[in-house]
This record gives structure tokens, C-alpha cells and sequence, in this order.
């Protein structure tokens, strides 16, 4: 199978330009917090918003395990996040929303995303 690629425009940037870093993070809550957790996500997802490199963000609950949560996070770069956010004081109001929520400490990992998503 071939993927169409769409030819770059003149002075466009190349896809390795603006390609997107994920980071995955795997988020287990406290037993009986979920919902609050949930609730107070709305407003910790407001101070991701407010970082450079931020894209976009989305959370899932998982099915199998209604403790965890896995956190989806679009940036510029790795540096965005790891450098940019985490050594913000963002990342510090961020944490003290989420962080009481947490058993244990999230398992996060950075993936490059390698081409269009595909829909239905």
C-alpha cells in the first residue's frame, strides 16, 4: 500500500517541520476519585493550554481498568514539553491540580506521530 503524500507547495515547510511529538502519559488515580479527577482535569487541561509548544490534549479512561487514564498531549517537540512545560511554573500549578489525584507516579513517553490519521 502507498500512501499519497500531497507535493509540497513552493516556501511551504517541509512534513518533518511541523510534525507533531505525543506524549503518552499513563495516569493511575486514587480508587473512588475518578470522576473527581475528571472534573478537575477540565482545569488543568486550561493550564496545559497556556504553554509554548502546546498543540493539543486529550484524555481517555480506560475500559478494562477505570482507574486509569491515559493522557494525550500534541507538541512542537519533546523540548517543548520536557524543557519548555516541565520546568515551568505551569507545570507546577498543573501538578498541584492532578498530582493529589495520583497513586502512582504517571509512566510518560514521547512518540512522533508518522503520518495522517486514518478515518471511517
Amino acid at each position: 500500500m502507498t500512501l499519497h503524500v500531497p507535493p509540497t507547495r513552493l516556501g511551504a515547510p517541509h512534513p518533518e517541520e511541523y510534525a507533531v511529538v505525543v506524549e503518552h502519559a499513563e495516569l493511575t488515580v486514587e480508587a473512588g476519585r475518578e470522576q473527581e479527577f475528571q472534573e478537575v482535569f477540565g482545569k488543568a487541561r486550561e493550564v496545559l493550554a497556556e504553554a509554548d509548544g502546546f498543540r493539543w490534549a486529550e484524555l481517555l479512561s480506560c475500559v478494562e481498568r477505570p482507574r486509569v487514564f491515559l493522557l494525550l498531549v500534541g507538541w512542537d517537540s519533546v523540548e517543548a514539553h520536557t524543557a519548555g512545560f516541565r520546568e515551568s511554573e505551569r507545570f507546577a500549578r498543573w501538578r498541584a491540580l492532578v498530582g493529589p489525584f495520583f497513586a502512582a507516579p504517571p509512566a510518560v513517553e514521547h512518540y512522533r506521530e508518522l503520518g495522517a490519521r486514518f478515518t471511517g
